[in-house]
């Protein structure tokens, strides 16, 4: 799993109910303070959806969006998984790391 990929999939488990493209690429800009394209933040989802890490809903017409449905997603037991063995993995090498005096 790549970075981008990574930090989609813990936003996404993050904010639980309200996680679609738009409020995923939002919460993606406000922590790294860096931009990502709506069609990025899909093409990333649906990868994690085809691996199996996440899965989607569509949501009830909503009046803001002129009727049209939102395209829900949540992280999978398997995401989940995936998710703490990288924060495990990283941890471990941080821990090799020796602290730097500054």
């Amino acid at each position: 799993m790549g970075a981008l990929e990574e930090m989609v999939i813990l936003i996404a488990a993050a904010m639980k109910e309200e996680a679609y493209a738009v409020s995923i690429a939002r919460e993606y800009t406000r922590r790294t303070s860096q931009e990502i394209s709506i069609p990025a933040i899909h093409t990333v989802l649906k990868r994690l959806e085809t691996k199996g890490f996440v899965r989607s809903t569509e949501s009830a017409p909503t009046s803001e969006r002129g009727g049209r449905k939102k395209r829900l997603y949540e992280i999978t037991t398997s995401g989940y998984s995936l998710a703490s063995e990288l924060r495990n993995q990283r941890e471990e090498l941080w821990s090799l790391i020796p602290k730097m005096s500054v």
